[in-house]
């Protein structure tokens, strides 16, 4: 990293700058000089710098001065101060206004040279971080959820005002739907992003295990209970937990889970001791839970504790505009996580995709592209690379127009407009086309018949 780094060495004696800029050139370093206070702040502010050296003693400003306006200017930046009259209040006093060290001349190169070091180490972590965080951010944040049908913009505009709060939420909807990826947006949208959301999926845990897994157990507790260990409510405090398939919870683990939502304390099993916990519980099922009260499988009091916030998200069927958004989303996602040249997809591979009903929602569709790009041997995605079992079922149109005798041309051009745009996806382009008049003829016709 050391042919990254910029260095900035301020010294009024030109023979002191450019003896540690030459020292420091030698190992990889970029170094800028600067023999005045007003110079070294003149290549501060273009903000090209990553380590200030400064003296502490010039005649115009001095490095204090010059420490107070780096940080100011450059957050990022770390200063090393230099001086030949070093008292230990001086060193106390730069390391509080936010040095990262103080050396006295005259200077070890070698002991530099390892400050430096260290500090570029601590740079390029805090970097990499903030590079993880805006990766996260455009996974999981508000702008990794593709869609701008009225739907989805709903669910999201929910989403928007319930993130920074602690309410309780549950999420809704068809297997595949992205319970979990809202669930992750909404925690790393929250005060509580800095911690790790943790997940526990209770239909993939057996009825035995589920309390252990939700609130731990002390060594010794059961057969096999070998440790303490830590349950998932201890795990997710001052953080969120993500309850998935929530309807699958057994009777007898609800009214424990019932009670740590109303106290806010749980008791590993083998202890009579509670333990206080703050989580932010976010729920999810693809299960009707009213049906199940009716039934008797879940409790209505934990359903009420649960049900503070509702998102209930749309299948894929119901917000078809979506799909083009969806489909080139993909596209990209996995031509680079599979590093393939695929650019594209053939408007008729399109069509089929648009025509398809789409049973497992958004998990369907994002696997079937990712296996459309693997097996493909070519730039453009075409029909032959669309994956049987939905080539078989492509005549299961989303829409039917509703065309009966006695409406007028149009109410029936309305509704041809309108399922070629559903069956398309919303893709203006590629619907014009479709029905063979230009793009700007469409628009006229979208505006006339309220379809924009």
């Amino acid at each position: 990293m050391a042919d990254h780094t910029v260095i900035l060495v301020i010294d009024d004696k030109k023979e002191h700058a450019s003896a540690t800029a030459e020292a420091l050139q030698k190992v990889g370093y970029t170094c800028l000089i600067a023999t005045s206070g007003k110079e070294g702040l003149q290549r501060i502010e273009t903000g090209e710098v990553d380590i200030v050296i400064t003296d502490l003693i010039m005649h115009d400003i001095d490095g204090l001065q010059i420490l107070k306006i780096t940080k100011e200017r450059l957050p990022e930046a770390e200063v090393i101060l230099i001086t030949g009259y070093g008292t230990v209040e001086t060193a106390v006093d730069a390391m509080r206004k936010g040095a990262a060290t103080y050396l006295l001349k005259p200077i070890n190169i070698n002991h530099l040279r390892a400050e430096i070091a260290k500090l570029v180490e601590k740079q390029t972590l805090v970097r990499s971080n903030k590079e993880l965080h805006k990766q996260l951010d455009e996974r999981f944040g508000l702008t990794g959820i593709i869609g701008n049908s009225p739907k989805i913009q709903k669910v999201l505009n929910i989403v928007k005002q319930i993130s920074s709060t602690t309410a309780t939420v549950l999420i809704t909807g068809e297997s595949g739907t992205g319970k979990e990826l809202i669930a992750k947006t909404i925690h790393n949208n929250s005060p509580r992003k800095n911690r790790s959301m943790v997940v526990l999926n209770s239909a993939a845990i057996p009825e035995n295990l589920l309390e252990s897994e939700l609130f731990g157990h002390e060594k010794g507790a059961f057969t096999g209970a070998l440790y303490q260990r830590k349950g998932k409510f201890e795990c997710a405090h001052h953080s969120t937990l993500f309850l998935d398939e929530v309807g699958d919870m057994p009777l007898s683990t609800q009214v424990k889970l019932l009670r740590v939502i109303e106290d806010g304390m749980i008791t590993r099993i083998g202890s009579n001791e509670p333990i206080e916990v703050d989580v932010r519980l976010i729920a999810a099922t693809n299960q009707d839970i009213e049906k199940l009260i009716k039934e008797g499988r879940f409790r209505n009091d934990l359903y009420f504790r649960l049900n503070v916030v509702s998102l209930k998200l749309p299948p894929l069927r119901e917000r078809l505009e979506d799909t083009t958004l969806l489909i080139d989303a993909f596209l990209r996602e996995y031509s680079q996580l599979h590093a393939k040249n695929v650019s594209q997809i053939s408007p008729d591979a399109r069509k089929i995709l648009y025509k398809y009903s789409w049973p497992g929602n958004i998990r369907e569709l994002k696997n079937c592209i990712e296996s459309m790009i693997v097996v493909s041997t070519k730039d453009t995605l075409g029909v032959e690379d669309i994956p049987d079992h939905i080539l078989q079922r492509s005549n299961e149109v989303s829409y039917s127009p509703g065309f009966v005798a006695g409406m007028t041309v149009e109410e029936a051009e309305r509704e041809l407009i309108k399922s070629t745009l559903i069956t398309v996806g919303g893709n203006r382009e590629e619907a014009a086309r479709m029905l063979g008049i230009g793009e700007r003829t469409l628009y006229r016709k979208l505006d006339r018949y309220g379809l924009k």
